[in-house]
């Protein structure tokens, strides 16, 4: 299906989309959910931690429910026992609290109905409607067909009484895996393939997080998926594009077994974002190669990893929003979901001034032994959120590139006789010259400052031609590392079929910054605490490595706005 790039133009977010009017039909008059409460589940499989894709299918999940007043159960889909874990479990839970949604007390596990599905079965095959297969994984891919071929099946005329009884045998374990499966007596010739007599259960001899070994066969996704919705009361089963094709056999499950509701299956297109993997797969790979610092590494798509960069659940929610509700493939830019949180953190995000590549500025006419503080503002965006004070003295931290000993053409910051500049919130100086050390490094930067010209405003009216230069004093100063990501992927679309994604990786991804110097009123900043680094971009304190005697900020996100309006 061919893909669309999401422009500007599509960020205003939709009121009604296309599954709201589905759901407004089907609750209305005459609709078949008429009267009744809207009801939708959030199933995330607890192999790994979830990412922005499955951020964009919770918000319509959860989000749809809230839009009618209705109810979303969180279900676990740990009906395969490979790499599930508690871990995951937990930390799936966490993110979704933290992006502001909660699902009461309807907290399920798919595994909380192996019994009924393993009853739904047997029902199936008492009908007529499903058998024990014997092919082995290679004959059952020889025997598939092709299109205008059917599919073939030796057994698919076994007589009912030994499907049930191979059937129980398979469930006590008596098989290896692989020797046999119960598959659904569907269509052999179906155009669609999900209908050509799908696996319903296959064996596996695999320990499961919850169930133990109680279990050696478990059911498929496509079986345990809307049995689990009919059995919870679930109306609308939201879920990503690629299932559109296995709805007919989701609508056979419901229609052919004994099950209390008839839920309604609604596809949305996923959320593709450029210089990403949305594989957990992927993700995993990444982890376990030690190509990234762990699931929270702040280059990850990770919830977690976008939560410990900085990213906050106003601006991930914005930006499901604004993308929309899409019936066909897209992808988005990173730019943008990098736009939506410079929105969030310009309106809340303190300002303050830290020095990430620090040189010396020594005010010579300054008196050495006097001490001053100066005010500067908080967020001039939000009058609440008032002034602050800060230490001010002779000797000063600045940017190394707010200095050259030989400007270029257009610089309007501090080089030997060049024009005034005004330290944010103090005084203006004049640089007067700079010292160097041995290999020709500048080491230090004098200046000269104007005693009558404190403030925000120039003294005597003069017109100051140099720039404004955020500065912190030596004097008060803390030491700081600060770490600067980047893309993790250079190509666009590393996900592609025909690339390596290990090969796309950016190694320039990330770039750790040490001995940079900050204001001290950052010594006490929380992982929850947002900041404007001047002139640098919006930084938080990181939750894993940051402590009181080392101090870590991440750069969540540049000032420049990359986003193409």
């Amino acid at each position: 299906m061919a893909e669309e790039k999401k422009t500007m133009q599509d960020e205003a977010p939709e009121s009604r989309n296309f599954i709201h009017a589905f759901i407004e039909e089907d609750i209305g008059p005459g609709g078949q959910y008429e009267g009744m409460t809207v009801h939708t589940r959030f199933p995330p499989e607890p192999n790994g931690y979830l990412h922005i894709g499955h951020c964009k299918a919770l918000t319509i999940d959860f989000g749809t429910a809230e839009k009618y007043g209705g109810l979303c159960n969180l279900r676990m889909d740990d009906t395969n026992p490979t790499k599930e874990d508690e871990e995951f479990v937990e930390a799936i839970k966490e993110d979704i609290h933290w992006l502001g949604f909660d699902w009461g007390d309807r907290f399920f596990y798919g595994s909380d109905y192996f019994e009924e599905d393993y009853r739904q079965a047997v029902g199936l095959i008492k009908k007529g409607l499903a058998y024990v297969c014997q092919l082995s994984p290679e004959e059952f891919k020889e025997y598939r067909g092709s299109i205008g071929v059917p599919a073939k099946s030796p057994y698919r005329d076994r007589p009912i009484e030994e499907s049930l009884d191979l059937f129980a045998r398979m469930r006590a374990g008596e098989f290896p895996n692989g020797a046999m499966t119960l598959r659904a007596k569907i269509d052999l010739a179906s155009g669609n393939f999900n209908m050509r007599d799908p696996v319903l259960y296959r064996i596996n001899h695999m320990h499961h997080h919850r169930q133990g070994d109680k279990w050696c066969i478990y059911p498929m996704y496509d079986f345990a998926h809307p049995i689990q919705d009919a059995l919870e009361g679930i109306t609308h089963s939201l879920c990503s594009l690629e299932f559109e094709a296995h709805r007919p056999l989701y609508n056979w499950v419901i229609e052919n077994c004994d099950l209390p509701s008839k839920p309604r299956q609604i596809e949305f297109a996923r959320l593709g974002i450029d210089h990403t993997v949305m594989s957990k797969r992927k993700l995993r790979r990444l982890v376990e190669d030690g190509r990234v610092s762990g699931w929270d590494d702040p280059r990850m798509p990770t919830l977690c990893g976008l939560r410990r960069r900085g990213y906050t659940p106003r601006s991930i929610r914005n930006f499901c929003e604004r993308i929309g509700v899409a019936k066909s493939a897209n992808v988005v830019e990173y730019g943008f979901l990098e736009h939506c949180l410079r929105e969030d953190l310009n309106e809340t995000a303190q300002r303050v001034m830290a020095v990430l590549r620090p040189v010396k500025l020594t005010i010579v006419n300054y008196p050495e032994d006097k001490h001053e503080t100066v005010t500067v503002e908080n967020n001039p965006l939000d009058e609440s959120a008032g002034t602050r004070e800060v230490s001010f003295s002779r000797n000063l931290w600045i940017e190394a590139e707010d200095f050259l000993p030989e400007p270029v053409p257009k610089y309007k910051r501090l080089f030997p006789g060049g024009p005034e500049c005004r330290l944010k919130g103090a005084y203006l100086i004049r640089c007067v010259g700079y010292e160097t050390d041995a290999e020709g490094n500048v080491t230090e930067i004098k200046a000269e400052y104007d005693p009558d010209s404190r403030g925000g405003d120039p003294a005597d009216g003069r017109k100051v031609k140099g720039a404004t230069i955020h500065w912190v004093d030596a004097a008060t100063a803390l030491d700081a590392e600060v770490r600067l990501y980047d893309n993790l992927f250079t190509d666009a679309d590393p996900d592609a079929a025909d690339k390596d994604f290990l090969e796309c990786l950016n190694p320039d991804s990330l770039e750790i910054l040490t001995g940079c110097k900050v204001e001290a009123s950052l010594g006490s900043a929380k992982p929850s605490d947002h900041f404007q680094f001047m002139r640098q971009g919006y930084f938080c304190a990181d939750s894993k490595d940051a402590a009181p005697d080392h101090l870590v900020f991440n750069r969540s996100v540049s000032l420049k706005d990359s986003f193409k309006k």
